[in-house]
């Protein structure tokens, strides 16, 4: 637990706030409950304010993280006791948990394992079923992450007070439904595990490809859901699923040094120097895609896990085995069919059948609702038309790209295929 202490105390700060924040939240909601969860978050800004404050002066400690812990625990029960002098009765109870509770105990390993094992019953807490999805993403990135309201809302295109409103509601229902903090089971266990990798999953799409803005790519967003897949997959509760989606994460995560030059401007897989892509997630993402071999279940996840592996595996992008992917996304149309996957299948069919058959894999999408502001869908046909030499349709799809959302690079490739399809 004790964090190396290098750097001026506002780095060493900002470091714990991004590495143990999310800890301290969840320590201090398992001793108060997660009615308190508000508390455990107010006291554990307190803590990291009173670090800015103090250590300029002071010096920082030998224990940066355990001086932390022992302050937001004795600023939990100064609140407490200013509440319970206030008539807020019902919290007497937290007082006497966190009286009875050392902040730190043990030696290094047990506190480490207390830690990640409060952790994981915020993570699974935060995603419970019956708060909306956009509610658990949410929730998990302020008291698990460590992300701001300000953050969240960037991240996700939305303005703060929405955000605010959306963590509120969601920190309402748990109260509500008295929402335990223990790890569930059984069923139960099953359906939260199910739904925090949905979430986690949710937030790595909208870190790897940005809907709108000036990035196409949010390395917070990613690192954190990368983090917290982890967490799932190597905790008590992990499952084949989960460490599929830790593969599936960790193979993605691996492209994006390559993903946009040093221009900002995007780079399609074909075209991304591979000797760029972090080995070391590489790796990570064949350990667990090993791991997740292992249950007889074969999830979404895993196909998408064994497809982002082909990728991973090939030396170069004319070494990609093609027709092993179109198989994989066939056996994805199986399990959990949707109009992005059968884009992405008409893709694989391009390069096994070429693309006149692509074109006519695409053609029941065409009319799909749910594809009517995904730009993908006209810039693939627009790709393809282009590869059978109709200029002419194939600008009239680039154009039909560019009138749907995406991020500033994406706008910007489209023109320059626009500007290539008119022989610009």
């Amino acid at each position: 637990m004790n964090d190396a202490a290098t750097g001026t105390p506002d780095v060493l700060v900002d470091h714990l706030f991004r590495n143990r924040a999310g800890q301290m939240v969840a320590y201090l909601t398992r001793l108060l409950g997660p009615e308190h969860l508000d508390l455990a978050e107010e006291v554990v800004q307190e803590a990291l304010l009173k670090a800015l404050q103090n250590w300029p002066y002071s010096g920082i400690p030998q224990n940066p993280a355990g001086w932390l812990f022992r302050v937001a625990r004795n600023t939990a029960l100064d609140a407490i006791r200013h509440r319970t002098l206030a008539g807020e009765k019902n919290i007497e109870f937290a007082a006497e948990r966190i009286r009875d509770a050392e902040a730190v105990v043990g030696n290094d390993v047990q506190i480490e394992e207390q830690l990640r094992d409060d952790e994981l019953r915020m993570v699974l807490m935060c995603c419970h079923p019956a708060l909306p999805r956009d509610a658990r993403v949410a929730l998990s990135l302020k008291t698990v992450g460590g992300f701001s309201t300000r953050e969240i809302a960037r991240a996700f295109l939305s303005d703060e007070p929405t955000i605010a409103q959306r963590l509120v509601r969601a920190k309402r229902q748990i109260r509500e439904g008295q929402v335990s903090f223990a790890l569930p089971t059984g069923d139960d266990l099953a359906l939260r595990l199910e739904s925090a990798l949905e979430v986690v999953y949710l937030m790595f799409n909208e870190g790897y490809t940005a809907q709108s803005g000036e990035d196409l790519v949010r390395h917070d967003l990613c690192g954190e859901a990368l983090r917290l897949a982890r967490l799932l997959a190597t905790s008590s509760v992990g499952t084949p699923q989960a460490h599929a989606v830790v593969a599936l994460i960790a193979f993605q995560a691996a492209r994006l040094p390559a993903r946009v030059d040093s221009a900002g401007e995007l780079v399609l897989l074909e075209d991304q120097d591979r000797s760029l892509w972090d080995q070391r997630l590489v790796g990570l993402g064949f350990h667990h895609f090993n791991e997740c071999a292992e249950g007889t279940h074969m999830s979404a996840y895993h196909v998408q896990a064994a497809i982002a592996a082909v990728y991973a595996g090939a030396q170069h992008a004319k070494d990609i085995d093609w027709k092993a992917i179109l198989n994989l996304y066939d056996q994805l149309m199986e399990i959990s069919p949707s109009p992005v996957v059968a884009l992405n299948r008409a893709v694989a069919v391009s390069k096994v059948h070429g693309p006149q058959a692509a074109l006519i894999a695409l053609r029941p999408l065409v009319e799909d609702r749910s594809l009517r502001n995904y730009y993908l869908l006209p810039a693939v046909q627009g790709r393809l038309l282009l590869d059978l030499g109709d200029r002419e349709a194939a600008a009239d799809c680039f154009r039909q790209a560019l009138a749907r959302p995406c991020s500033e690079p994406e706008k910007r490739f489209l023109q320059r295929r626009l500007e290539k399809s008119m022989g610009a």
